[in-house]
């Protein structure tokens, strides 16, 4: 079928989109042709193309170059453009931690994070924390506590815990728990994880670098 059949096809169905440069089309069952692009594509059959911009993002020291629509969140960006798949979706709702990102040493959660706001920031992943082949105090501390079991929240733990750090070098327990309280760990190894920032800490009081 060409494109202007599927046009007229999409606009008989009483989908209202907009065509754009470099957009392809893709067939879905049952005769329904969505935009392959950032869309978002709602219950009610609607697609809405949003336009693109260019950003030069500063992730994990490197300058990388992606185009994205700036409401395009953070996480969709780093996993999706940049194939940066360490920091994990989980909730989508920025309620479980598990798509912690830094940006500019701040813990924040890049599922509700627009890339547009990230531009201008230092940002670091779980890819970035490691320098010549070894890992950070912090990795190094959650696996030496093992303070883990599926690992899906351990990125997002560890960030959360390195921005903490690096503000707190000796945080005390409540501290610890009060700065992670917003990170979920479905396996319930909370008690390694209090043990690993605190194994952390002690390596971050005796001077040890990240």
């Amino acid at each position: 079928m060409a494109i202007d059949e599927r046009i007229e096809l999409i606009n008989r169905l009483g989908i209202k989109i907009q065509i754009e440069r470099g957009f392809q089309v893709k067939s879905l069952p049952e005769y329904h042709w969505i935009i392959v692009g950032p869309e978002r594509f709602s219950p009610a059959g609607r697609t809405e193309v949003f336009a693109m911009a260019e950003f030069v993002l500063n992730v994990n020291g490197a300058r990388l170059r992606t185009n994205a629509p700036p409401e395009e969140s953070l996480l969709s960006v780093l996993r999706n453009r940049l194939n940066l798949t360490g920091t994990k979706y989980g909730c989508g709702e920025g309620q479980c931690g598990a798509c912690t990102a830094l940006l500019d040493g701040r813990a924040v959660r890049s599922c509700r994070t627009p890339v547009a706001a990230a531009a201008a920031a230092k940002i670091v992943t779980i890819e970035g924390l490691e320098q010549n082949g070894s890992l950070s105090s912090v990795q190094q501390a959650f696996l030496d506590e093992g303070a883990f079991q599926c690992g899906y929240c351990t990125s997002g733990m560890i960030l959360s815990a390195t921005a903490l750090l690096d503000q707190h070098p000796g945080p005390s327990e409540d501290q610890i728990i009060q700065a992670m309280e917003g990170n979920i760990c479905r396996c319930g190894t909370y008690p390694r994880i209090l043990a690993a920032i605190q194994r952390a800490s002690h390596l971050h009081t005796a001077g040890a670098s990240r």
